[in-house]
């Protein structure tokens, strides 16, 4: 648990590990052979809550001393096996139901039942299991993840539900994500509406959504719907853009469009014959007539200097 809390290199946690050891073994608490990852378990090696080392020879910090707001960051990186561990060695942040509150609204911004009235005795500490347990049930099977979620009351079958847990969720595989929403349109047209590109340069927009909404492998119809939608968000995001520049959802398209096959141009090791900047103001102008020398250009730019739209 400690390896996994605070990341350190591997000198740095085997040298950690020995300066433990030995301070151990003075102190007559533990053979100097024993296991290491065992300190990090078991509260009778550390007293309580710091004990030995967190408190006296200052190994380890006591996460009962910082402020709570650091330390649910700090928990955060656990999963849910360590964080029961962390329980057993920190026993009253394991049975403070505030910071399981917190841990479950950092990791899954939005439940349905954060919005329901919550019967006596329940347990956050649950909640995070079950949530874990839906997470790593839908990165197997989506279908199946979303519908534990129900059966436990964590969410409601109605899209824009769906779409908001989807949106403030970062444990769902992208791969598994994207096959329920090609089967789940409703939830990916709620999911669009959630983006907010105001006054957000297009290449930009575009990178942001295929972080939420991660774009397939291979052009089809799927391809073709998510640059439709995002389209039609970004311009309705930016009416006063829209106007200035003559640019319409159309057109939008098109620019997206030309953004990707750039995208891959350049960043690709198997195409020899770069796209100059010249070239790719020429090809786009002719499919978007509206749109300025000088716009094309900054998008060429922007693909050049900061990279694919959709890595």
């Amino acid at each position: 648990m400690g390896q996994a809390l605070w990341r350190l290199p591997p000198r740095q946690q085997q040298q950690l590990q020995e300066e433990l050891a030995d301070q151990l073994t003075e102190s007559g608490g533990v053979r100097r052979d024993q296991d290491l990852n065992t300190f990090s378990i078991f509260p009778s090696v550390f007293r309580g809550c710091g004990g030995v080392v967190g408190k006296e020879q200052h190994g380890f910090i006591d996460l009962e001393m910082l402020p709570p707001e650091l330390g649910i960051t700090i928990l955060s990186y656990l999963n849910a096996t360590d964080l029961c561990l962390a329980g057993c060695v920190w026993q009253d942040l394991g049975n403070d139901e505030y910071l399981w509150q917190g841990l479950c609204k950092s990791t899954w911004g939005h439940c349905s039942i954060y919005n329901k009235r919550l019967p006596a005795g329940f347990s956050y500490r649950r909640l995070y299991l079950q949530l874990d347990e839906g997470s790593l049930t839908f990165n197997a099977n989506p279908q199946e993840g979303i519908s534990y979620f129900m059966s436990k009351g964590i969410l409601v079958d109605h899209p824009k539900e769906l779409a908001k847990f989807i949106f403030y969720t970062r444990r769902l595989n992208w791969k598994m994500l994207r096959i329920y929403l090609d089967e789940r349109r409703d939830v990916l047209d709620e999911l669009v509406t959630l983006h907010n590109f105001s006054n957000q340069f297009l290449p930009n927009a575009l990178r942001e959504f295929f972080r939420h909404i991660h774009a397939p492998e291979e052009r089809g119809e799927y391809l073709e719907t998510l640059i439709t939608k995002f389209s039609h968000r970004f311009c309705a995001c930016n009416p006063g853009l829209v106007r200035d520049l003559g640019l319409s959802p159309d057109a939008v398209y098109v620019l997206c469009y030309s953004l990707i096959l750039l995208s891959i141009d350049l960043t690709s090791p198997h195409v020899k014959n770069k796209m100059s900047k010249r070239e790719f103001i020429r090809n786009t102008r002719r499919a978007a007539h509206n749109v300025s020398e000088d716009f094309v250009g900054h998008l060429y730019d922007n693909i050049y200097l900061i990279g694919h739209v959709a890595a």
